[in-house]
Formats: C-alpha cells, sequence, structure tokens
C-alpha cells in the first residue's frame, strides 16, 4: 500500500518532529499523522490518542491497514490522561485551540515536562501556548507558519530547557534562545522566531492582517468615530503592535 499522504499543514506538523522516539499525537483525529511519522522513519513508534470513540476507530482501521498495528497504539483518552510519565519523547498537539492546548499542557505538568520536545499547531490564541511553554520551563526553538486551505497556521516547535538543542531535523537557521523575560509583548502575539527570521508566508499574513486592520479603522472613521474614540478601540492598539512588528522586520 502507498504511503499516507498529509494535507499542507499536518506536513509542516510532521516536519518539526525531531526526536525520532516515540511520539503521542493528542487529538489524532483519523490517526494519518501517526502514520506519516511511523512510515517515513521520522518516529519509532506512534500513540494515537483522542477523546471520541468514532475518530479512534477510524485510527485504528487505518493504521492495521497501513501495517502498523504493532508501532502504533490508540487510546480513549481526554488530553495526557491515558499517557504514562516519560512514556513519550514528542507530545503533539494540531487542530485545537490555544486554550485548550494550554489546558491539556498544564493539567498534568509532569507527564508534559517528561517529553524531550512539543510540536503544537494552535488554531487560535497563539500567545497564550507561548507564554504557556516558558512557564512550563519549555523554550521556542523554531516556528514555521504556512498557508493552506485559506488560512494561516503556525506550528511550533519546543524543546525542554534541559534537552540540547542539536537536532537532527533539517530545519532552517535556529534563533538564540530566549528566557521568557526577553519576550515582549509582540514577541508572544506574533512569534519572536517568526519575525527574527522573516518567515515568508508570516510576511504575507502580517501584510494582509495590516490591510484587514486598516480597513476596519477606515470604517470607524467613516461612521463619524474620531482619533481620540478610535485609539480607545481594541483594533487601534492591534494595529500599533503590527506596525512595531514589521517596523522590527525591516
Amino acid at each position: 500500500m502507498s504511503k499516507v499522504k498529509l494535507s499542507k499543514r499536518l506536513e509542516v506538523v510532521a516536519s518539526c518532529v525531531g526526536s525520532g522516539g516515540t511520539v503521542a499525537d493528542i487529538g489524532c483525529d483519523h490517526g494519518f499523522t501517526s502514520i506519516y511519522l511511523t512510515e517515513n522513519k521520522m518516529a519509532k513508534c506512534g500513540i494515537a490518542m483522542d477523546i471520541n470513540k468514532g475518530p479512534l476507530e477510524k485510527a485504528k482501521i487505518h493504521i492495521e491497514q497501513a501495517g502498523l498495528k504493532d508501532t502504533i497504539e490508540t487510546r480513549l483518552s481526554n488530553g495526557l490522561d491515558k499517557l504514562e510519565i516519560g512514556e513519550a519523547d514528542t507530545i503533539l498537539i494540531s487542530g485545537m485551540g490555544g486554550a485548550l492546548i494550554t489546558e491539556i499542557l498544564t493539567k498534568e505538568k509532569d507527564k508534559t515536562l517528561s517529553a524531550k520536545e512539543l510540536v503544537l499547531s494552535p488554531q487560535s490564541e497563539i500567545y497564550l501556548v507561548r507564554k504557556c511553554l516558558h512557564e512550563l520551563g519549555f523554550f521556542i526553538q523554531c516556528e514555521k507558519m504556512v498557508f493552506d486551505m485559506g488560512k494561516y497556521y503556525v506550528v511550533i516547535r519546543a524543546l525542554r530547557k534541559d534537552v540540547s538543542v542539536k537536532s537532527e531535523l533539517g530545519l532552517e537557521k535556529c534563533s538564540e534562545v530566549s528566557d521568557a523575560e526577553m519576550y515582549d509583548e509582540a514577541d508572544y502575539v506574533y512569534g519572536r522566531y517568526l519575525i527574527e527570521n522573516k518567515d515568508k508566508v508570516f510576511c504575507e499574513f502580517l501584510e494582509k492582517e495590516r490591510k484587514r486592520m486598516e480597513r476596519v479603522i477606515d470604517a470607524l472613521k467613516r461612521n463619524g468615530m474620531s482619533e481620540t474614540e478610535i485609539g480607545k478601540q481594541k483594533i487601534s492598539s492591534e494595529y500599533n503592535l503590527l506596525r512595531q512588528t514589521l517596523l522590527r522586520m525591516h
């Protein structure tokens, strides 16, 4: 049987896995990422976990069809509940909101901290995830942004601070390890790694965001709102932060 195909987004997620060991895919859906990682020798074995029985049953079928039932285990689990401490080298979570990912990582800290790396792709509130990583004692080694199916996605690879930065990954240059106190608001909202490395897709995203915010501000002006009143709006502070970020990249 031919190897499983992933979406553009999930290919980027998989490319950030660098431990080469056991990968716990939390919220595995149909199990395709675990299969892809194992088939391509990017993981020694996998633990595909999901809170819903339906997707997990489909994952089991796909794993069996790929001939990997002895390599990838499936578990019905709410977050990390059914994962043992030290069992996974990599914890992978994608396709969830940032608040939920943060909740999963902090609910059972001992399990999270026992992993060498975290590969995370939050669909919202990414700043919460970045702050959570620092609070847990991880550093963000790299980030990637991908445009897939009309949406922009960020993928974060974080390592525990006592894990060597040396990686077998073929990733682009990694920025220096930065302590939490060195991050400012823009670093948390937009991502220091993306800003410093001027990620191409990220630049496209920022430009679209700039135009979107300017349209909103122009609409407020047309509706008779004064500059002072606009300055008190959330969109104004967001626009100022965006402009500061753009200046850093030039």
